[in-house]
C-alpha cells in the first residue's frame, strides 16, 4: 500500500487510465464481433470498432456510474438497509413505499413544498425570462453586456459561496435588499404595493403551512391580523411564511438559460409578420400577444418542461439557506431534500432509494402530462 498521497494519486490516475483503454479495447472488439455476426462486411466491422472504440469511455461511465448505481438504488427501495445499523439487509418488500405513501407526513410536506415552488415559482421563473429576452430583443445600445448580466447567475449557479450572499442580502435588518426596499416605500403607491404583496404571500404561504400541519391557525391569525403595517417588510430567512418565496426568488435570479432559448424563438420569428401587423394599425403588445406569443410556444413548452423537472428536484437553496436553521426548515424542505436527509443524514439508504424511485415517478408523470397535453396550445405549424 502506497503511503505517500501524492503517489498513491498519481497511481490511481496511472490505474484509471489504463482501465479507460483497455475497456475501450473491450468494447471495440465486442462491437466488432457483434457486426460479424450480423453479416456486415470487413469495412463495416472496421467502421463500428473505431466508433465504439471512441465512445467507450462515456459507454463505461454510463455503465459503472448510472446504470449500475439504479440498479443498486431499485434493489435497496426494497430492502431495510441501514448503514449505520448492525443489522444485515433483509428484504421488506413494498413496505417502504406503503410507509412513504400513507404515513409519512415528512414525505407530505415536503411534497407540498416542492409543489408551491413549482406552482408560483415556475410560472415567475419563466414570466420575468421572457420579460427579459423581450428587452434583448428591442436591439439597444450594450445589449451584449446585458446578456452578459443576465446570463452571469447561470454561470456562478447555486453554489455554497453564491447562496450565503443571498443569505447575507434576505437578512431582515441588515440585507441590502430590505434596505433597497425601505428606501423604495417612501413613493406611496409602492408602499401600498409592497404591503398587499406581503398580504397576499403570507396567506397564500400560511394555506400551505396549514396543509403540512393538519390545521389553518396560521392563516387565520394571518387574515385576523389584517392588512401589514407601513414599516413592514419581508422576513425573508427569518419567517416560515417567506422561506419558499426565498428559494422562489433563487429560481427567477438563475433564469439566464431561458432567457437564452426565448431569446433565440424571438430571433427566429420573420420580421414581415411583425412589418405587416404593423402596418394594419396593430401596437406593441398586440403584435407581441397575436404573433410573438403563439409562435414561441415551443419554446415555452421547452422551458415548462425542463424547469418543471429542475424545480422538482430543487435541493441546493434549501440546504444552504436553512439547513442550520431547525425552526425553519420543516416549512421550506423539498422532496430531494427529504431524500438527502433519510440517505445522507440518517443513513436509512434503502427507504431514501424509495424515495428517490417515487421523486423519478412523478417526474416521468409529470413529464408524460405535458406531452400529452401540448397539442391543445403548443404552435408547430410555423417551423
Amino acid at each position: 500500500m502506497i503511503k505517500d498521497p501524492y503517489l498513491s494519486v498519481v497511481f490511481t490516475a496511472v490505474l484509471t487510465i489504463l482501465f479507460i483503454i483497455a475497456g475501450s479495447f473491450l468494447v471495440g472488439y465486442l462491437a466488432r464481433w457483434i457486426a460479424k455476426l450480423f453479416g456486415a462486411s470487413p469495412k463495416k466491422r472496421e467502421s463500428t470498432f473505431a466508433g465504439y472504440f471512441f465512445a467507450a469511455p462515456w459507454i463505461i461511465g454510463f455503465l459503472i456510474f448510472v446504470v449500475v448505481p439504479l440498479g443498486f438504488s431499485l434493489y435497496w427501495s426494497f430492502t431495510d438497509y441501514r448503514i449505520a445499523s448492525s443489522e444485515p439487509i433483509h428484504w421488506v418488500g413494498l413496505q417502504n413505499y406503503f410507509t412513504l405513501l400513507t404515513q409519512d407526513s415528512n414525505f407530505k410536506a415536503s411534497l407540498v413544498n416542492t409543489l408551491y415552488l413549482t406552482v408560483f415559482g415556475l410560472p415567475l421563473e419563466i414570466a420575468f425570462a421572457l420579460f427579459l429576452a423581450v428587452l434583448l430583443n428591442q436591439k439597444l445600445r450594450g445589449e451584449k453586456i446585458f446578456r452578459m448580466a443576465f446570463y452571469l447567475p447561470v454561470i456562478l449557479g447555486f453554489n455554497t459561496a453564491v447562496l450565503l450572499c443571498w443569505r447575507l442580502m434576505l437578512n431582515t435588518g441588515t440585507g441590502i435588499i430590505n434596505q433597497i426596499l425601505r428606501a423604495m416605500s417612501a413613493f406611496v403607491p409602492f408602499n401600498y404595493l409592497l404591503r398587499a404583496c406581503i398580504y397576499v404571500q403570507e396567506i397564500v404561504s400560511s394555506f400551505f403551512l396549514g396543509i403540512n400541519n393538519g390545521n389553518f391557525n396560521l392563516m387565520n391569525k394571518v387574515i385576523a391580523a389584517g392588512f401589514p403595517a407601513a414599516n413592514r417588510v419581508p422576513l425573508w430567512v427569518q419567517s416560515p411564511l417567506w422561506t419558499k418565496m426565498s428559494v422562489v426568488m433563487l429560481m427567477i435570479w438563475g433564469c439566464g438559460t431561458m432567457m437564452l432559448v426565448f431569446l433565440a424563438g424571438l430571433n427566429n420569428i420573420p420580421k414581415e409578420l411583425h412589418e405587416a401587423a404593423e402596418v394594419d394599425g396593430a401596437n406593441s403588445f398586440q403584435r407581441f400577444w397575436k404573433i410573438s406569443f403563439p409562435m414561441i410556444s415551443p419554446y415555452i413548452f421547452y422551458n415548462l418542461v425542463v424547469g418543471m423537472i429542475a424545480s422538482l428536484q430543487i435541493f441546493e437553496p434549501v440546504y444552504v439557506l436553512y439547513r442550520d436553521n431547525q425552526p425553519l426548515i420543516s416549512s421550506t424542505v423539498s422532496m430531494v431534500y427529504y431524500l438527502w436527509q433519510k440517505s445522507f443524514s440518517h443513513f436509512e439508504i434503502g427507504y431514501g432509494s424509495a424515495i428517490s424511485w417515487v421523486i423519478l415517478i412523478i417526474i416521468l408523470l409529470v413529464t408524460l402530462l405535458q406531452f400529452w397535453l401540448q397539442d391543445r396550445w403548443v404552435n408547430y405549424d410555423v417551423f
